[in-house]
């Protein structure tokens, strides 16, 4: 198949859903096979057939992405079923909600585990990889409010901002070698996630509508919004690009 990310090979953690999902499914339709990371194995099922269907190949992992052997067990399966790794992306994350006054350390440790923890293990398993070719792309998803901040989110946004900044000093660390490291800042966006942010609270519809109206667009992003600026940073047309955030957030940050 040919295509922007024709011969690239690219791993996708949290590609069970959302995102992720939709990433992997934007990579094989250009070209790119693709290597799906969740912890939910239907999930992972589900984007198999996904890719399939886009004529892609895909091969999926089940695991957590906190563990620091999954990690290094999935990139060398990776490897195996595939040969290279050109691209890493990073979609996993949870939320808790809460103030900080409110959050449980457990809670706060769970998110920092798979948001920025995470990001780090995979990112320190796949990368030398990429630096043996000599190239490769790693695109971190964080978040609008990792910039802007917000209400009563507190691990999350917090957690988000430390994926900008680990992405921030890792694009320093690796530009002279190839590996371009870059943060994508989506909006709300309409994924399992969101939906279950919105779930939490005692009235979901007035804050959906307050989100919405937060955004200058006056509406949330889709799936397929994010996955195609992805595709972008996958890709060879953006070569020159390293070290930098990516809203794609319906204005916000701007409004």
């Amino acid at each position: 198949m040919t295509g922007r990310l024709s011969g690239k090979v690219a791993v996708i953690t949290g590609g069970g859903s959302g995102i992720g999902q939709m990433s992997a499914t934007r990579f094989a339709e250009e070209g790119a096979s693709v290597f799906v990371v969740d912890q939910n194995g239907e999930g992972a099922s589900a984007t198999e057939a996904l890719v399939a269907e886009a004529g892609g190949a895909c091969e999926s992992f089940v695991c957590d992405v906190t563990d620091e052997n999954a990690a290094t067990d999935g990139v060398a399966a990776a490897l195996e079923a595939f040969g290279r790794v050109d691209v890493l992306m990073t979609a996993a994350g949870i939320s808790v909600g809460r103030r900080v006054v409110e959050t449980e350390p457990d809670d706060w440790d769970r998110v920092f585990a798979v948001n920025v923890k995470g990001t780090y293990l995979w990112m320190r398993a796949a990368i030398p990889h990429m630096v043996d070719q000599g190239r490769g792309s790693v695109i971190l998803i964080s978040s609008q409010l990792g910039v802007a901040g917000g209400v009563g989110n507190a691990a999350y946004i917090a957690s988000k901002g430390a994926v900008i900044a680990l992405g921030r000093t890792t694009a320093v660390d690796y530009a002279k070698i190839g590996v371009r490291v870059n943060s994508i800042l989506p909006g709300a966006t309409e994924t399992p996630l969101l939906g279950r942010s919105f779930g939490r609270l005692a009235d979901p519809d007035s804050a959906r509508a307050r989100s919405v109206a937060r955004h200058p667009m006056g509406r949330f992003g889709l799936p397929r919004e994010i996955a195609d600026a992805a595709v972008y940073l996958a890709s060879d047309e953006s070569s020159f690009t390293t070290g930098t955030e990516l809203a794609v957030d319906g204005g916000w940050l701007a409004g």
